[in-house]
């Protein structure tokens, strides 16, 4: 026995015990060791996109706005591309982003698993648009409204209501062309599309408001893409105050509309989008309830469509059928075919009959294609994010570029040229991750089959009511989309036609 009262044995128990714990513990640090290289090692594998931040403050904003006045705006895009890949990094309108000309990476970026993007837009944009934009809504709050107008907008009631709604108003602008030397299509389109707009969003017809709505929002939109600068007298100065304008009348019919609501128990068919964001608003006592002041927001966010990217469409269309006489005399066949089935039954025309007509349907998702009204949407990681070996880095923001991927020759053969027949092989254009003219993912446009609707009527009513000869006229792409000079027409009636006439009622 020991002097300390310990054991030979217990001696080599304790050294037993000891040699095992030193075991354990270098086990775990050769566990963790292992673990952590493989993080890294996974994290190197993933790199930060190459490319060239250009000059302080300015980037390489310059250079990316001189190629949107250009028939080719995707030229800055493609330059890039070439020199570091489909994903490269640059610095424009005050912001460092990662640039994604990939349609895979656009299709993670949109689809937004788990996530880990929410929306960025550069400041004018979210100065103008406010704090309750639905640009920049993200979470529960968005879904909800997300689903709410989706819904409306393909209920039954809603598609029989405003195919009527679109037809005259079609009908009523063409029928002022007989009159008038040179049309501006431009201009023209939009008074259909506002008119029919502002009907689903608030039911203000024709008349002084209508006006009053019209002339405040197209100095509101102006200021879309600019300098973000405040002052007197600015761009945006002007166009925040045409907001203001906007609100003021916008909040008096939505709490005028609420009034009544609350005073009746009518409980009947929703007939337009302030009925169906009251009505939930009413409804529910949710967190996530809509407050009044993002009702009025995103009624006046939500014309935008009508002033903007439909029209243009329309417009675009007419200058590329312009362009391409086969095209013109196919989807003219097409529509004379369509109109003389129901001139012969007397029925009316109805959704189906306008999203049916299949050539009609390629021309439009081909000039969707090549317009790119909406260029891209922009987003922002909220932890470091891994797609296809590019590490978008917390913080950074991404732009997932649809004009690149509708403009790249690997997605497209010709993509330059209008070819409506491409459609024909490529089949569903709408599941296509290479056709994207209304985003994707999660916030995919409700409004898609609506826009396809209004575009589909104006070119029926357009091509089976008059023949035109274009002027030349050229695109601009920033900072928005727009014809040079509005895209003047001449018109003349088909009744003067020696080869439609027969078929015109």
């Amino acid at each position: 026995m020991s002097l300390l009262g310990f054991s030979d044995e217990n001696k080599d128990m304790d050294s037993w015990v000891f040699m095992c714990f030193l075991l354990l513990v270098g086990w775990w640090c050769w566990w963790f060791f292992v673990k952590e290289k493989k993080k890294i090692e996974k994290k190197c594998q993933a790199i930060i996109p190459k490319g060239n931040l250009g000059w302080p403050f300015l980037g390489e904003t310059l250079e990316f706005i001189a190629c949107g006045y250009t028939s080719q705006p995707v030229t800055f895009m493609d330059k890039r591309k070439s020199l570091y890949g489909k994903v490269f990094k640059t610095h424009i309108l005050g912001t460092p982003i990662i640039v994604s000309t990939d349609p895979e990476v656009n299709k993670v970026v949109l689809q937004n698993h788990g996530n880990v993007f929410i929306p960025a837009y550069p400041k004018t944009v979210r100065d103008l648009l406010g704090e309750f934009s639905i640009l920049q809504m993200n979470g529960n709050l968005h879904k909800k409204l997300h689903a709410l107008i989706g819904g409306f907008l393909r209920s039954p009631q809603f598609k029989s209501r405003i195919t009527k709604d679109i037809e005259n108003a079609v009908k009523l602008t063409l029928s002022s062309w007989q009159d008038l030397d040179i049309i501006l299509v431009q201009e023209e389109t939009k008074k259909i599309t506002f008119q029919v707009l502002v009907k689903v969003l608030m039911s203000v017809g024709p008349g002084h408001d209508l006006e009053f709505l019209k002339k405040e929002f197209e100095e509101f939109i102006k200021a879309l893409i600019c300098l973000p600068v405040k002052f007197p007298g600015t761009r945006l100065y002007k166009s925040l105050k045409a907001r203001e304008k906007l609100l003021k009348m916008v909040k008096k019919i939505v709490e005028e509309r609420k009034i009544a609501m609350e005073r009746s128990d009518d409980k009947g068919n929703i007939k337009d989008t302030v009925d169906l964001l009251l009505r939930d608003y009413g409804e529910t006592n949710e967190k996530q309830s809509l407050p009044l002041d993002s009702i009025c927001d995103n009624i006046v966010e939500m014309m935008i469509p009508g002033e903007e990217t439909v029209p243009m469409a329309m417009t675009l269309a007419v200058k590329f059928l312009s362009d391409c006489p086969v095209a013109l005399k196919q989807i003219i066949e097409e529509n004379m075919e369509l109109k003389r089935q129901k001139t012969e039954s007397g029925d009316d025309y109805d959704w189906a009959d306008y999203m049916f007509v299949r050539f009609t349907q390629n021309v439009i998702s081909e000039t969707l294609r090549m317009a790119n009204i909406i260029n891209g949407v922009w987003r922002k990681a909220l932890k470091d994010v891994e797609i296809k070996g590019n590490l978008i880095p917390q913080g950074w923001c991404v732009l997932a570029s649809f004009t690149s991927v509708h403009m790249d020759k690997e997605n497209y053969e010709n993509p330059f040229h209008f070819d409506p027949w491409r459609w024909e092989k490529t089949g569903a254009a709408v599941n296509n991750n290479c056709f994207t003219p209304f985003g994707g993912g999660q916030r995919l446009c409700p409004g898609l089959e609506l826009s396809r609707l209004e575009i589909s009527i104006f070119l029926h009513h357009l091509v089976t009511t008059y023949q035109w000869a274009a002027e030349k006229d050229n695109i601009i792409y920033f900072p928005t989309v727009k014809m040079s000079r509005k895209l003047p027409i001449k018109v003349k009636s088909c009744r003067n036609s020696t080869t439609t006439n027969d078929d015109d009622d």
